[in-house]
Parts: C-alpha cells; sequence; structure tokens
C-alpha cells in the first residue's frame, strides 16, 4: 500500500465543515485522489454537533478567545442539572440551521443520491412572543399564520387585517410579475416595514407576523430582500408535505450533512485524517509540499481550506439550554395530514425584551425548540437555541429571553433548565478567493436558515480540481451506485 507522501493527490481538502465536506462528496465519484484532513478530533468544524462532554472540551478552548469565528464561550448548570443523562444521550449544534424545502442544498443531495442517508424533520409552527400586560397572567405565544388558509382559519386578526396579509401573500406569490414589479421596485433599497405599511396599511402588528418569517437577526432589510425571502417561505410551504416550508436534519442539523458527504467521499476513495493539520507549506509551479501535524509529507495539485478569519462586527450571540420537558405545545400538527413537526421557531420581535437598564431591546431575538425527536436529548426534554445580534446587551437580554419563553410555554410549573452553553459566533468572509494552488472557501453564514449562496464556491472550487472534464460532467448528479447505500451506512 502506498504512503500517503508516495501519492500527488489531486486535492487536499483541510476541514469538515459543511463546505468542505460538500466539495468531498461532488469528487467522490470522479476517480480524484482526494485526502480530506481537518485537525479537529471530530468532524463537522463550525457546523459541528457535540455531546455533553464535547461541548465542555470545546468551551475549554474557547473559554477565553476573544476573536475567531467562536469566542467567549462558557457553560452554566443551573441548580438540579442532575436531570441531565449520560453525555452522548445529547448532540448540540454549532449553528443549527433550518433548511428550506426549495433550497438547492435539498436538490444537490436528492442528485447527489446523499439524500438517502440523512432523515429530514419538518419544522412546524413559528410564533411570536406576547408579553402580558396583566401581572396576574403569564406572557404567551401566538403562532404566525404564514399562508392564505391560516389567516382565513385565524381567529385573533380582525377581517381587516386579514384582508391585509391575504393581499400580501397573494402579492409576494407573484413579486416578480411585471404589475407587481412596477409596485415595489420604487421602494427597492427602502425598508421593508416600510413597504408593508405604505403598500398594505399594516399595522405594527401585522408587520411584526411577517418580519418573524424573515428570520432576520436585526429586523432590518431592504423591500427587494424581504420580499425574496418571503417568497422562498410560501414557496416551500408544502412541498414536502402540508403544514411545513423547512426541514431539519436529526441527529444534529447540518452535521449530520457534512458527516454523510464525508462517508460518500471515503466510499469514494477519499483518504480522512481527524486530528491532522497543516504544519506548514512549500508551494511550487505545479504543486503544494505539506508537512501534516501527524509528521507525514504530502504533494497535492491544490489545496482548499476554510477562512478562519472574522470580516467586520457582525456576530450572533448564542445560547443553548437543555430543558427537563417535551414542550408538547409547540410540536403540533396544525394541518390535516401534516407530519409531526420536531421543530418549531419563535420570535421576540424589537421591543419585546429590556436589557439590564431598562432598555427596550432594539434588536429581535429567535428561539428554535428541537423536540427529542431531532435525536439531539433523550425523551422527556427538549433544546432550545437561542440568537440574537451581539451587542453589550445581548448575552443578558438571551437569559431573560430564556427565562420569559419557558414561563410563556409552562403549564403548572416553569421548565426546569438543566444545562446552557453560552457563546458568540461571527461570520467569516463572505467571497472565495484564489491565490495559485490554494483556494479559499468562505465561512458559512451563521444565519438562522441555510443560505445557498454558500454553494457557489463549492461548485468553483470542483471546477478547479476538474479542469477541462468540467465541461462534459454534470455537477452533483450521480446514478444510483449498487450497495453503495449498504457500504456507507457501515462506515
Amino acid at each position: 500500500m502506498e504512503s500517503l507522501g508516495d501519492t500527488l493527490w489531486d486535492i487536499v481538502i483541510c476541514g469538515t465543515g459543511l463546505q468542505q465536506s460538500l466539495l468531498a462528496l461532488s469528487l467522490s465519484r470522479t476517480g480524484k485522489k482526494i485526502l480530506h484532513i481537518d485537525p479537529n478530533e471530530y468532524y463537522g468544524g463550525p457546523d459541528a454537533a457535540f455531546s455533553l462532554q464535547e461541548a465542555e472540551a470545546w468551551v475549554d478552548r474557547h473559554a477565553s478567545i476573544s476573536s475567531g469565528v467562536f469566542r467567549s464561550a462558557s457553560i452554566t448548570k443551573p441548580e438540579g442539572s442532575a436531570g441531565l443523562s449520560f453525555s452522548r444521550a445529547y448532540s448540540l449544534a454549532l449553528t443549527p440551521q433550518l433548511i428550506h424545502a426549495r433550497s438547492k442544498l435539498l436538490s444537490q443531495l436528492v442528485s447527489s443520491r446523499a439524500y438517502k442517508q440523512v432523515e429530514f424533520l419538518a419544522v412546524g409552527s413559528f410564533f411570536t412572543f406576547k408579553p402580558s400586560t396583566d401581572p396576574e397572567q403569564k406572557p404567551t405565544l401566538a403562532r404566525v399564520p404564514s399562508t392564505r388558509e391560516d389567516v382565513a382559519f385565524e381567529t385573533t386578526l380582525s377581517l381587516k387585517a386579514k384582508r391585509g396579509l391575504m393581499k400580501f401573500l397573494k402579492f409576494v406569490l407573484d413579486f416578480e410579475g411585471e404589475t407587481q414589479l412596477a409596485v415595489w421596485q420604487p421602494h427597492a433599497n427602502s425598508p421593508f416595514n416600510e413597504f408593508l405599511q405604505q403598500e398594505f396599511k399594516m399595522d405594527a402588528e401585522l408587520q411584526k407576523y411577517i418580519i418573524t418569517l424573515t428570520l432576520s437577526l436585526d429586523g432590518q432589510m431592504s423591500t427587494r430582500d424581504g420580499l425574496a425571502i418571503i417568497y422562498r417561505h410560501l414557496t416551500s410551504m408544502g412541498f414536502f408535505g402540508p403544514g411545513f416550508a423547512a426541514v431539519y436534519p436529526k441527529w444534529g442539523g447540518i452535521s449530520e450533512i457534512a458527516q454523510v458527504a464525508c462517508r460518500a467521499g471515503a466510499v469514494g476513495g477519499a483518504v480522512y485524517m481527524l486530528g491532522t493539520g497543516i504544519k506548514s507549506q512549500e508551494i511550487s509551479d505545479n504543486d503544494i509540499e505539506l508537512q501534516l501535524t501527524s509528521g507525514d509529507k504530502v504533494k497535492t495539485k491544490l489545496l482548499v481550506q476554510a477562512d478562519d478569519k472574522t470580516e467586520g462586527t457582525f456576530s450572533i450571540s448564542r445560547l443553548t439550554a437543555i430543558v427537563a420537558s417535551p414542550l408538547k405545545g409547540l410540536f403540533e400538527s396544525v394541518v390535516e395530514g401534516a407530519p409531526l413537526p420536531a421543530v418549531s421557531v419563535t420570535a421576540f420581535p424589537a421591543g419585546a425584551l429590556q436589557t439590564e437598564a431598562g432598555e427596550s431591546y432594539e434588536y429581535p431575538v429567535y428561539v428554535v425548540a428541537h423536540s427529542s425527536d431531532t435525536g439531539e436529548c433523550p425523551a422527556g426534554q427538549s433544546i432550545l437555541y437561542l440568537s440574537a445580534l451581539t451587542t453589550p446587551h445581548s448575552q443578558d437580554v438571551l437569559k431573560k429571553a430564556l427565562e420569559s419563553f419557558l414561563e410563556s410555554v409552562g403549564d403548572k410549573q416553569i421548565p426546569q433548565r438543566l444545562f446552557e452553553l453560552h457563546y458568540e459566533q461571527g461570520r467569516g468572509s463572505v467571497e472565495s478567493k484564489a491565490s495559485g494552488l490554494i483556494f479559499t472557501l468562505p465561512n458559512v453564514s451563521p444565519s438562522l436558515a441555510f443560505d445557498d449562496a454558500a454553494l457557489d464556491p463549492i461548485k468553483t472550487a470542483w471546477g478547479v480540481v476538474m479542469g477541462e472534464d468540467a465541461s462534459n460532467t454534470e455537477y452533483m448528479a450521480f446514478p444510483d451506485r449498487e450497495h453503495a447505500d449498504e457500504e456507507m451506512s457501515d462506515e
């Protein structure tokens, strides 16, 4: 058997995040010589999912870091955390993202046949948090009507509000049509909420419903972007079945897709090495010699790596909480024939929370709840992923949001918190970079819904590796391969 150093690799991929793993998947049946390494001892990179023990080890490495993609990590175990199960009963996603049914990511998983190894679960209702105006009453959650059928059967809206929502939803479904273009293009770069008020006479309460569906962490977007995002949601609704517009991969979300893609790469002949990074590199005219941390020296025609630097000041504050309740009311089917959802989304609209100084918090906060059906926690418990735009007050606001949310969903008593993971996640570069024999992938956006723009650099890198063969090879489209499913399942 040849050693690593005896092979001239067509490509060395460093990191097993989603983009690197999908690149390996795209090359898995091309006959290219692929070496896929990762300095971490786990798959997924920034998209990883951790057991409790792995999360604690990860926090130890990121607790004192003040720059980079992840920073300021900490763990809190409230009193009563004895209710936690064993470490591997949990799978906590670092970057939990919903995937809309119309996403190109799902189309590529289907055409590459990788979808057979992933179990997708329905994302159910969207809610907005409503504070109580009566000290004797607890706050509540209001379900967001997101289809014309939802609006028709909604009992809390006035007839005028229903007509306004109906008109808007109909408008969005044809927003690129000639008649509709004339309405919104003059407002294309204006704030979306102003457009909703001016053209559809929506009051602040109705605007909250629409903004919630955008999953925007700052609540600010142009009319052009807002219409496109709502269009994606509406056209995804019912695409895979009634009652839901997005899905979530079981066992850890995006991390599961990355691992499935790596298994496909291994079946296709790629060599994988975890716990192995790049110590040094020497570039010549035709190849790069890499000194690996394992002690091996290898040569490759192309090195693909991820950009681990962040740009600008944009970052997300996250709080992941394990609670000792199934929170069944959040995971109910509201449409006949719809699957039981495993994920729900709740938005605290801008101004719904207050800072420690008593000032209204100007940005939305989202709580994405996962039931035990996701495989991320034991039966009888739930995972809550809270996210907010990072500000000096965001971590305190997330704690308040968690307390208020649990108060709103508790029946006779407030669900008990068992474990909390706090950290900040920055956004890296948004463009790929090619420099000679090195191709650098941008970091995937930490947004709440997967952004298909992350797929474009992967195809670009694939084209570099394929060279002239790229023109007569269909990207990410593989025929069924006999016994391939069994091989991947045995990995």
